[in-house]
């Protein structure tokens, strides 16, 4: 099931069109995808932006096409002996911080108006561009030499910044420990300020729909705002905010805030942003108001 898939279907179970999601997540990728209604379609950007973190499998011995098991082996070197733990951790810390990335070949980025994947199935490539993206932390979990097989099987969990690929994450990890590698499974840990624990399937959500019980599982937008300073505004500012109407820094006095959210009624209305004196509007939500 693609990601698009999922919307889909939530769109019948929801009865709704308005309605999107914070970041995909590949076919054969489990884990925390993000599902915005109504006006909250407007925050994916903030989601995404929140950066995620994945739990994942990298099998070091052989390459595919697509650099997870999808796609069609294209290299193999058997691992003769077992890689230590220090020798992963080495190459780990290599892969933590700010690094360049060249999106795989069979990934949706465009690239003259056409989607990579589109090119690889036509057999093309074309020259991909390069992205900067910050892994925040790339940890060890487990590490089992089968000898048998003469294949490594890493366990890693990575915290990362939007954008990041972790099939070619893990591919460069495979390289640093000198053997072509491929991501053998994946499960987002965590995406937009959401966990595993926070999820329902579609099956859950089906069941809620049928007993009434779906809004218990609905985040209000503030949730997804929480990190950011708040200020409830009066009548007088009300009118002004709901016409794209600036405030000032002294009304505002939230310090050096350089975003904040504009609550009326206990709503989310607006998310402003500091420019110079004044705080100017950035993304305007305005939710329904009672009276």
């Amino acid at each position: 099931m693609t990601s698009f898939d999922c919307i889909r279907r939530l769109r019948q179970l929801l009865n709704t069109k308005k309605i999107g999601h914070s970041g995909t997540l590949d076919p054969d990728v489990s884990g925390v995808l993000p599902i915005c209604l109504g006006t909250a379609t407007k925050l994916v950007p903030f989601l995404m932006a929140s950066g995620k973190v994945y739990a994942g499998e990298l099998t070091v011995g052989f390459a595919t096409t697509t650099e997870d098991l999808s796609g069609e082996t294209i290299e193999s070197q058997p691992v003769p002996a077992a890689i230590s733990d220090e020798d992963v951790k080495e190459a780990m810390k290599q892969l933590t911080g700010k690094i360049t990335q060249i999106p795989p070949m069979y990934s949706a980025v465009k690239v003259n108006g056409k989607r990579l994947y589109e090119y690889a199935r036509q057999n093309k490539t074309v020259e991909r561009p390069k992205r900067e993206v910050t892994i925040k932390s790339f940890q060890l979990l487990a590490n089992h030499y089968d000898p048998k097989k003469k294949q490594q099987v890493i366990r890693f969990k990575v915290e990362c910044s939007k954008g990041t690929y972790i099939r070619t994450l893990a591919v460069a990890l495979a390289r640093k420990l000198g053997y072509p590698g491929v991501m053998s499974s994946l499960t987002r840990l965590k995406s937009g300020g959401f966990e595993l624990d926070q999820t329902l399937s579609l099956d859950d959500v089906e069941e809620a729909v049928n007993n009434g019980a779906i809004l218990n599982y609905v985040f209000p937008i503030t949730y997804v705002l929480r990190d950011y300073p708040q200020l409830k505004l009066n009548e007088k500012q009300w009118q002004a905010v709901k016409n794209g109407g600036w405030l000032t820094t002294a009304e505002v006095n939230l310090n050096a805030a350089q975003r904040i959210v504009l609550v009326y009624h206990n709503q989310a209305q607006a998310i402003y942003e500091r420019q110079g004196k004044h705080f100017k509007p950035l993304k305007m939500l305005l939710t329904k108001t009672e009276g």
